[in-house]
Order: C-alpha cells, then sequence, then structure tokens
C-alpha cells in the first residue's frame, strides 16, 4: 500500500505562521500507570476504547523555571479538575489526587526539565469493543516536554489574528462541557482547522444560541470602558485555570470583572481582547475578520494583566506563591 506524507502541517490540519507545535523528545521517560518506562514503550492497544470512542479526560499544566527554582502552576487546581472531569464521565481514577501530583513531579525530576509543558491522561484501555467500557482498564498516563508559546513568541507581543468559526461551542446538554474530556477536542479541531485554512492564527466559537462562548483551546475576555467581561458558564465554556486566574489578578488589582452572556458585536466593538489558557496563556487578539480590535495594538489593560500574570508565575509576586508547587 502506497503510504502519503503531508509535506508540512499546512497540507495537513493546518497551522498558523507562527503557531509552535508541541516538538515531543521521543526520548526520556513517562508515567504509565504507576511506573516510569522509556517513551518508546508507552504503548496501548490499538482497540483501546478511549481510541474508538473518546473516553479520556486530560489536564495541560505548565512548570516554570524562576530565580527561585521551578514551579507548577496551580497543579492542585489542574488536578482537581482532572477528578472532576474523570467524575462526569464515570471513569475511576485508580489513584488519589496526592499520588497524582507527586508523579507529575518525578516525571518532571527524573526528565531533568527546569520547564515545561505536562500531560496528564486517563483514559479507557482494552477489553473489549463497544459502546460500554465494562470491563475496560484505566489507563493512567503522564508525558512533560519543553513546550513554549502555543502560538509563537510574537503573538504575546503583538497579538493574533481571529475568525468566528462557523462551527459552534458543544451545547452543556450535548457534553459535559465543564470536563476536560478527550473526545470534546473534534469540535476544537474542526473550529481550529478552518481558521487555519482561512489564513488566521485562531478561531472564536459561538454557543448554540449564537453568544460568544471560547476559543479551540482557550477562554476569550474582552475589555470594554475600562470593564473586563468574559463568558459565563451558560455558553458552554471550560472553567478554565489560567480564565479563574485572571479574573482573581484583575480585581486585586482593581480591574471591574464581569462574567456574562457577550454578543459578536461587543466583541468587535471592544476596546481589547485576549486568550487565556494553559498553552495559549496570555495572548492578545488585534483583529477578527478584518475587524482591527480598539487600535490594533496590545492594549493597557492587557499588558497589564499579561505582565501580572508572568510575574506571578515566574514567582516574582509572593502574594501569589500559593499557586505556585515547587518540583
Amino acid at each position: 500500500m502506497e503510504r502519503f506524507k503531508f509535506k508540512s502541517a499546512e497540507e495537513g490540519v493546518g497551522m498558523s505562521e507562527g503557531e509552535v507545535p508541541a516538538k515531543l523528545p521521543e526520548g526520556g521517560k513517562i508515567w504509565f500507570n504507576g511506573r516510569f518506562v522509556d517513551w518508546k514503550d508507552a504503548k496501548v492497544h490499538v482497540l483501546s476504547h478511549g481510541l474508538h470512542y473518546g473516553t479520556g479526560v486530560f489536564e495541560g499544566i505548565r512548570c516554570y523555571s524562576t530565580d527561585k527554582g521551578s514551579f507548577i502552576f496551580r497543579l492542585r487546581e489542574h488536578v482537581d479538575r482532572l477528578f472532576r472531569s474523570a467524575k462526569l464521565y464515570g471513569i475511576r481514577i485508580p489513584y488519589s489526587q496526592d499520588e497524582i501530583c507527586t508523579a507529575i513531579k518525578e516525571t518532571i525530576r527524573i526528565n531533568g526539565l527546569d520547564e515545561c509543558y505536562i500531560r496528564p491522561i486517563v483514559f479507557y484501555g482494552f477489553h473489549h469493543l463497544g459502546v460500554m467500557p465494562t470491563g475496560c482498564p484505566v489507563e493512567c498516563v503522564i508525558a512533560a516536554w519543553k513546550w513554549g508559546a502555543y502560538l509563537g513568541e510574537e503573538s504575546l507581543r503583538s497579538g493574533i489574528k481571529c475568525t468566528f468559526s462557523s462551527w459552534h461551542r458543544i451545547h452543556p446538554n450535548t457534553l459535559p462541557t465543564t470536563a476536560k474530556a478527550c473526545g470534546h477536542y473534534l469540535n476544537s479541531l474542526l473550529a481550529a482547522s478552518e481558521a487555519r485554512k482561512k489564513g488566521y492564527d485562531e478561531a472564536i466559537m459561538l454557543d448554540c444560541e449564537g453568544f460568544v462562548a471560547e476559543g479551540p483551546g482557550e477562554n476569550i475576555f474582552i475589555v470594554k470602558d475600562g470593564k473586563l467581561l468574559t463568558p459565563d458558564f451558560s455558553s458552554g465554556i471550560l472553567p478554565g485555570i489560567t480564565r479563574d486566574t485572571v479574573i482573581q489578578l484583575a480585581k486585586d488589582i482593581g480591574i471591574a470583572v464581569e462574567e456574562k452572556r457577550i454578543t459578536k458585536s461587543e466583541v468587535l466593538s471592544a476596546d481589547e481582547a485576549f486568550f487565556t489558557g494553559t498553552a495559549a496563556e496570555i495572548t492578545p487578539i488585534r483583529e477578527i475578520d478584518g475587524i482591527i480590535i480598539g487600535n490594533g495594538e496590545v492594549g493597557e489593560i492587557t499588558r497589564e494583566i499579561q505582565r501580572k500574570f508572568f510575574d506571578v508565575v515566574h514567582a516574582k509576586e509572593s502574594k501569589y506563591m500559593k499557586w505556585l508547587e515547587p518540583v
């Protein structure tokens, strides 16, 4: 059988010009069901339930190198969300939260990483094939690798161009949208792929009633008249850890925050806009469907929140050291 390979990512799903793929090391160790195995040996059966039906949950976590050592940002909150996501799908994780936290730290240490992206994933493995996973083992895996800015370093400095996707965010009555579940990201893939093919850096998804929801892998904020606005949970958004961080930081520096339903016109007429997420961090949005947001530059409030966020994750703010877990 003839095999075909894409010459570049643009010929496949597609990538924006500045997007930085997660270059995986294909070496080192992966934590696999309680023990470390070589990267090449971290394998599952092709008939694993999670592969066929998307029955898995995962997290994206960052560890930052600072002058005070390496710290994992809001580790406990991420692991708690992992367990809540699993519960929504009836997946019983065979480890405690403390055991998973310890395993994450050990994975970073054994791979000699001072700064990295961490991917814990829990999914149903192979037992039989059928929609119901009865009898399928719960597989638990943790990997870590170096990963820079999700949409490129320049995106953090200058912002990105977005488009409203024709694909709507999944409805909360269709799937439990507060779960960070593997199968949900088919929805994200469609939106992100459409945006890249149209020449944009990222998509903005609406909910099923036409209100703004989120990006394929990010929450969204806008600034209007000095106030920070972000979609509430009625739009089916994922309860982002970075989203929660920004809300708390904004309130602490005296910026009013409102969680509400947001229309497309409110976003297009906003003074500023930005994405948040573990991978995206704080990524400004400078343009949407050819319409310039604000003056087309990174806004004052966005920059202030971005600066505050990076000071926090790099252990420069003593008040927020509670969010930093030493490796």
